[in-house]
């Protein structure tokens, strides 16, 4: 340490201090402030004091024991608060020659950074304080630490930017409290004398931040004294930094609304007007521009619009037709929902009715049998009864299972029948080419040699020796010939008799079949009319039905499935399946007119 012309006092302290417990240093640093505070020090001694402080390590004592827990200090608020004003009180005016650097960079930070800390926890506790004692010595004690940050950055103007880029800061100014809140305005109102442009220097979200919560102070509260506050902090933000008032008509839009409509008659009219007249200048001077940039824009979106429109013009046409179809297909689907929906709810009624009819007649015919029937036959006959209705759902019961069985397996048998179709096809096709193979040169085959030719005539002659042939003469051959050339013409005479009396029993059943469906669908005496008399006395109708189902049965053979058709290749162009035909004709007058 450095020992000339060195203060009695603050050389007595300092060996004090190194002597003492941990706990006794706090109270004894709080001898500083007399020492700083001697009415009888000029500003060169007390400069030289401040020096002889720091030389000594004084200064760093107090930083230190304000990193420290508070509340476990003697005197607990009150001692950390007035350590506070004793470090911004060594720290300002004080000139360091050696490692000026450590100091300005790293200790006058440091030392910010903690009365922030500070100032923070003091305010924590004002605000969960209940009495009122304890809130206004908190409150007290935070105005203290608020001062000596205040007089710290006076005595050093770099340190501004500091404090207002600490997040401390930002969050001891977003408070609702309004003692607190005035108190921290009333700093960067300080921060803003002492260096107008420090707003400048800031990064751009902590400047978004701090004029975010001006804002909202003035739209949130009610309080004279905060919108006093907020306002006069706007106008000198106004006033000394003219980049800003752009700022604030662009990004806050609704403020000079919020001015005029809250603030006006609140006791700090000639700040608030004096706002309000450069918010309207500087929106006065950006008008014009505003008005050439939309104009440009209006010019801009015209020949867009005029664009968009001539191209939606050329392709209207092809819209509208696309349009019309789409429009005529869903009109055609829905006409056809509702006229399947009627005929659905037609063929139900119609159903129901006919279902309620026969459940009349049938109780009816019961009743009447039950008048006819002798009493001592009506339990066998209701048990007779009662056996047919049994029957008649069974039937009916296994006729749905079997037709819901044939429908699931309606796939598999298709595809094992087209399956069965393309191997015949397959099979015709091979066979047609092995057919169709020439045939290998002919090979003479070899001789027999002369001992071969003696043994076969000797065995031909021995089989002519045991099975000699029977003689008949020509006249016995010829009479042979005569008997089977007869019975060969009365066979082929008696067959055409036959096939022609099997296709007058074929016309005429499907004459009575036919006859029987006109009789069945015939209208009564009384609605009888001549085309219907004609209908019955024509014999026409059944050859002429007969011919129209034959002309359908071969218009559905031309439209079969491939598959079907894989056997076609291998008939004549005029040959249709037979057992097609029959399946056709083995029901064509059944149904008698169509």
């Amino acid at each position: 340490f450095p020992m000339a012309a060195t203060d009695p006092q603050v050389l007595a302290l300092a060996a004090q201090i190194t002597e003492s417990r941990e706990q006794d240093v706090p109270l004894l640093l709080l001898k500083l402030k007399g020492i700083l505070s001697s009415p009888s020090l000029g500003c060169e001694e007390s400069n030289k004091i401040k020096q002889d402080i720091y030389d000594y390590g004084l200064t760093q004592y107090c930083l230190l024991v304000l990193k420290r827990d508070h509340s476990q200090l003697r005197g607990a608020w009150a001692t950390a608060a007035q350590l506070a004003e004793i470090l911004s009180h060594c720290c300002v005016g004080l000139e360091v020659k050696e490692d000026p650097e450590e100091f300005y960079k790293k200790f006058l930070p440091s030392a910010v950074d903690s009365l922030l800390v500070l100032g923070k926890r003091l305010q924590a506790r004002f605000i969960r304080a209940i009495k009122d004692k304890e809130k206004q010595d908190f409150l007290h004690w935070f105005q203290i630490v608020t001062d000596a940050i205040c007089w710290l950055f006076g005595g050093h103007i770099q340190l501004a930017a500091c404090v207002l880029q600490n997040d401390r800061f930002l969050q001891l100014l977003i408070t609702d409290d309004v003692e607190t809140a005035i108190i921290m305005m009333s700093v960067l109102h300080n921060i803003l004398r002492i260096n107008s442009s420090v707003l400048l220097q800031v990064e751009e979200e902590t400047l978004h931040s701090v004029l975010d919560e001006l804002v909202y102070k003035l739209s949130s509260t009610t309080n004279p004294a905060v919108g006093s506050a907020a306002t006069k902090l706007l106008l000198f933000v106004a006033k000394f930094c003219k980049q800003l008032v752009h700022l604030l008509t662009a990004r806050y839009k609704g403020l000079k609304g919020l001015l005029c409509k809250q603030w006006t008659g609140k006791g700090f009219d000639r700040e608030l007007h004096q706002l309000l007249d450069l918010l309207c200048l500087e929106q006065s001077n950006g008008k014009g521009e505003m008005q050439k940039q939309h104009q440009a824009a209006c010019i801009i979106q015209a020949a867009w619009r005029g664009f968009q429109t001539r191209k939606r013009l050329k392709k209207l046409p092809q819209a509208v037709i696309t349009l019309q179809r789409s429009f005529r297909a869903k009109r055609e689907q829905e006409l056809q929902h509702l006229t399947k929906q009627k005929e659905d709810e037609a063929l139900k009624l119609q159903m129901q009715l006919q279902r309620q009819r026969a459940m009349r007649l049938f109780h009816e015919r019961q009743l009447a049998l039950l008048e006819v029937v002798h009493a001592s036959q009506v339990n066998k006959y209701m048990e007779e009864m009662e056996e047919k209705s049994a029957l008649t759902i069974q039937r009916f019961w296994r006729g749905y299972r079997a037709r819901r069985i044939f429908h699931q397996q309606k796939q598999s048998l298709k595809e094992y029948k087209a399956a069965i179709i393309i191997q015949r096809a397959a099979r015709k096709f091979l066979e047609k080419r092995r057919r169709r193979r020439p045939l290998s040169p002919w090979k003479e085959p070899r001789g027999l040699t002369d001992e071969q030719r003696l043994a076969l005539q000797q065995k031909v002659d021995d089989y002519i020796k045991l099975h000699p042939a029977s003689q008949m003469s020509e006249e016995t051959s010829k009479e042979l010939h005569m008997q089977a050339q007869a019975k060969l013409a009365q066979f082929l005479l008696r067959s055409r008799l036959d096939q022609r009396a099997a296709q007058r029993r074929e016309a005429l059943l499907a004459q009575v079949n036919t006859d029987v469906e006109l009789l069945m669908n015939a209208p009564g005496l009384a609605e009888t009319t001549e085309k219907d008399l004609g209908a019955f006395m024509s014999r026409s109708i059944p050859v002429a039905t007969k011919a129209r189902q034959t002309h359908n049965t071969m218009l559905q053979h031309t439209r079969w499935p491939w598959w079907k058709k894989l056997g076609d290749e291998f008939m004549e162009d005029d040959v249709i399946p037979d057992d097609a035909i029959n399946t056709e004709l083995e029901t064509l007058f059944i149904g008698g007119r169509k």
